[in-house]
């Protein structure tokens, strides 16, 4: 099992409904392809540094997982195929990011 991490852009233009069926889609991808969900995070609407589809803006979200991985090409296929989703990025975590990830979890559960 690799841990990774998926930061992904969606569209400002979508309803809270519409956002919360396309993070819930992606997650149940997931689960149904034996990845276990160690954290999700919503990060809101943020600026963006450079139009991407001409909005300047979009709500982050990021995704932490562990699972085999045989299952990040169809996982980043499932993303290039919504148009809902304007960028994304999954990497693997090594050693140092899986312990820099937990700390800053403790750190953000500490300040909520």
């Amino acid at each position: 099992m690799n841990h990774y991490e998926t930061v992904f852009i969606l569209n400002p233009v979508l309803s809270d409904v519409q956002i919360e069926e396309t993070v819930k889609k992606f997650e149940d991808f997931l689960i149904k392809n034996g990845a276990k969900m160690v954290s999700k995070e919503n990060w809101g609407l943020k600026k963006l540094a450079y139009p991407i589809q001409h909005k300047k803006s979009g709500f982050y979200h990021l995704f932490e997982f562990a699972g085999p991985g045989e299952i990040v090409g169809p996982y980043e296929q499932e993303f290039r195929r919504d148009e809902r989703v304007m960028r994304f990025l999954t990497v693997k975590l090594d050693k140092h990011a899986i312990e820099w990830a937990e700390k800053r979890r403790t750190r953000l559960k500490s300040k909520a």
